[in-house]
């Protein structure tokens, strides 16, 4: 039963909806920033689950673009559910500072826990079938809000509004209360999305003030439950609107046991928590799993606020990025700020045309591609470096959380049209952690300094490659191509020429070889260009004529049984060998060649779609939820097919995304899922990223307008144009650059970079340039 306050804001939500709706009927459109909705992709099971990997997995909370805070709700601490959030989970434990997007790993982060609460004091979060038992409460989503830059939601066991909204290293709550004596606001220091923070510190700094950090290594899970390796301090400077007179700590008494997801469910463990006493008023804890409290009186709506700095450096960093990004008590003003920020950055991409529901997704999917790499670095350009020391940069922000294996297909490629600046970052950061992790060599899959070796290949070499290869260059190149040679030393397909037992590997290092050999061609390093160049070619050891197909063997050059091109495993990771046999993007000519010649090649590309299905859900073909396969609709260009890839990129845009928790039929993975779709939807995409070449294919929408970075790039904007754009006329009839018409269907960076229209002529029917 709905409790009266909540009747009240949902009465007032709607009447303030149908004013928007009014005005912005009135003016004839909404702004771009109005179409974002980050409930898109936030289930990460649920009731139309079929498979072991799940749905988008993103988060619904307020984000600034590429900021450290990313403030939640989170409905479940555990399992396969990195983002802390889901949306088929009933009830919400609080909200915490920090996440990451769309993970399809046991997750981490996730700290900083505030939840309010009214009547008895829980210290544990209790479960979902028994929310009364814990901290947690049910929540209903009809009072849930999402807005770039703003989530609300009303905890119906309490009959508490809870409103949430970020600056880029600080986070604001606003809570209104209902007429209660014994009102609260609670924060578990030890909670870790995926496992626990291992020791946390607290102290009472003034009656509006406390401060403090918690540990999370290994040991604790989070990442990977705990493989990842992810080992980092939080640190807070956090403050409250009402002054602290009744408030406490508590430390729980925890059995000896590892502090891992596993062990920390279990009935003792709880039970621990449960029973931790409180010190009331207490200065100052230390303790491996500590909570915090400040209770008070409140009238009915009675508003108090929460607001908390972080930072991974120092309390000084939390401090100061607190005073820096929120140095006052107004809410609106915060929110605001956050719209304008996401405004000012989705307006890199103007679409015109397109329904209004593909405007959400796109304009969503585009917000999606600027959570990460998030700013890692305090406001005075202090940050922990990879050998845990306290670093201070002022020429790039240190930036975290690069999803390698994933995003250096489709989301960086976007970034360097749109966000250099941010790429150069990001490759100023990959050179850091080589040098200073003293290891020398490039992380594949990088959070918070660890190198959890998630997954396979050498991406970051990829993405310095391609953004060397486009003039992004404001770093130490010989520095850059040292440690690229380092890493594909490191790890590669090694004297062999293959890797043992393994289709997947040796396809992608022999790309990361052709990427380096390249990137030494373009420094005139002749001897490096000759030996990578070939090592490139590796990828022709592993084809097994018998099969017809790439095949794995053993370092004896013994094949592995083989039991069909669609089975899973067979030295493919997260695929099978019909859907990684496609990722010799560096060499098609030669991938036509091993298959029997152009004709072979087209009618196998053609099966691999025929037998996709029409939900695009994970199967054993054309599988869009996993990266592997992500360039492979663009091959149809390169085949003699363009009409294809413009039919399926059409079609994949049109079922394998769409609006809601169920919007994105895979694993967002920090960006790339819906960096596929931006630029798809925009009629481009690479195949071989560093190789500076875009393909052509069908726009959703009828114009594009891409303003471009001028501390980068010559041209002021690039427009693509696709008249009489429909969902009939999907084919490309006719193409002109800048006025002249071409007959291919690719672009280069530069054509893009230097400014221009791309105008496309479309119809109904396939038709050849």
């Amino acid at each position: 039963m709905r409790r009266p306050f909540q009747n009240r804001v949902k009465g007032l939500w709607v009447c303030c909806v149908l004013l928007v709706f009014s005005v912005g009927s009135a003016q004839g459109q909404k702004d771009p920033v109005d179409y974002i909705d980050p409930s898109i992709g936030t289930v990460t099971y649920g009731k139309k689950s079929k498979d072991a990997h799940g749905f988008g997995k993103t988060f619904p909370g307020a984000a600034t673009p590429f900021g450290l805070v990313q403030l939640s709700p989170d409905t479940f601490t555990g399992g396969d559910n990195g983002s802390g959030y889901s949306y088929e989970h009933p009830t919400i434990e609080g909200f915490s500072f920090t996440h990451m997007s769309g993970v399809g790993w046991f997750g981490d982060l996730g700290n900083f826990l505030v939840t309010p609460t009214v009547g008895p004091l829980y210290k544990n979060r209790g479960v979902p079938d028994k929310p009364e038992e814990g901290y947690r409460s049910r929540y209903s989503h009809d009072t849930e809000i999402t807005e770039a830059g703003y989530y609300a939601v009303t905890l119906d066991d309490y009959d508490i509004r809870a409103e949430l909204t970020a600056a880029q290293r600080a986070g604001i709550i606003r809570f209104t209360f209902p007429k209660n004596k014994k009102s609260r606001i609670q924060i578990d220091l030890a909670r870790r999305v995926g496992g626990t923070s291992t020791e946390q510190y607290i102290e009472v700094v003034d009656d509006h003030t406390i401060a403090g950090w918690m540990k999370c290594p290994p040991e604790g899970g989070g990442w990977g439950a705990g493989d990842g390796n992810a080992d980092y301090v939080v640190y807070f400077y956090c403050q409250f609107s009402k002054p602290l007179k009744n408030y406490g700590m508590w430390s729980a008494d925890l059995p000896d046991v590892p502090r891992k997801m596993r062990f920390i469910r279990q009935k003792d463990y709880q039970n621990a928590i449960r029973e931790a006493p409180v010190v009331e008023k207490a200065d100052k804890m230390q303790g491996a799993h500590l909570g915090f409290y400040t209770e008070f009186e409140t009238q009915a709506d009675e508003v108090v606020l929460v607001k908390s700095g972080i930072s991974f450096v120092d309390l000084a960093g939390a401090k100061a990025n607190l005073e820096h990004d929120i140095d006052h008590w107004d809410f609106d003003r915060v929110k605001k700020r956050a719209r304008t920020l996401w405004s000012q950055a989705i307006n890199k991409i103007e679409v015109q045309g397109g329904t209004e529901e593909e405007k959400t997704i796109f304009y969503t999917a585009l917000y999606h591609t600027m959570i990460d790499p998030r700013t890692f670095s305090d406001v005075n350009g202090n940050y922990i470096g990879a050998d845990k020391k306290v670093h201070q940069t002022k020429d790039f922000t240190y930036r975290t959380i690069f999803s390698g294996w994933d995003v250096f297909r489709s989301q960086f490629p976007l970034q360097t049209i749109i966000n250099p600046e941010l790429v150069n970052d990001e490759v100023n950061s990959l050179l850091q952690m080589a040098e200073l992790s003293g290891r020398g060599y490039l992380p594949r899959w990088e959070l918070l300094n660890a190198y959890s070796g998630c997954m396979l290949g050498n991406p970051a070499v990829s993405v310095i490659v391609d953004a060397y290869q486009k003039g992004i260059r404001n770093y130490d190149v010989e520095k850059a191509f040292a440690y690229s040679k380092n890493t594909v030393e490191h790890t590669g397909n090694g004297s062999l020429g293959y890797s043992h037992n393994n289709i997947s590997k040796t396809l992608e290092y022999a790309y990361t070889d052709w990427a380096l050999g390249t990137f030494a061609e373009s420094l005139g390093k002749d001897k490096e260009a000759k030996t990578y160049l070939k090592k490139g070619q590796n990828y022709r050891n592993i084809w097994n004529d018998e099969v017809n197909w790439f095949r794995a063997k053993d370092s004896t050059g013994h094949w592995l049984d083989w039991k069909g091109k669609t089975v899973h495993g067979q030295g493919c990771i997260e695929s099978n060998p019909f859907q990684q046999g496609w990722f010799v993007p560096h060499d098609i000519d030669g991938l036509k060649e091993l298959m029997g010649g152009a004709e072979a090649f087209r009618k196998e590309l053609v099966s691999f779609f025929e037998n996709t299905p029409k939900d695009f859900l994970w199967n054993d073909y054309y599988n869009h939820p996993n990266e592997p396969v992500h360039h492979v609709p663009f091959m149809f260009n390169v085949a003699g097919l363009p009409h294809l890839t413009q039919k399926w990129t059409r079609k994949i845009c049109s079922e394998a995304y769409g609006t809601g928790p169920y919007g994105l039929c895979g694993n967002e993975d920090v960006g790339q899922m819906s960096a596929w779709y931006t630029l798809a939807a925009m009629g481009i995409h690479p195949i071989c990223p560093g190789d500076n070449t875009y393909q052509i294919t069908s726009p959703v929408f009828s114009e594009i307008t891409v303003r471009l970075d001028q501390n980068y790039y010559s041209g002021k904007q690039f427009k693509i144009q696709a008249k009489n754009n429909s969902k009939e006329n999907i084919y490309i009839q006719q193409i002109r650059l800048n006025g002249k018409k071409i007959n291919r269907f690719w672009l280069s960076h530069e054509e893009i970079t230097n400014g221009g229209i791309l105008e496309l002529l479309m119809g109904p029917d396939p038709k050849h340039l």
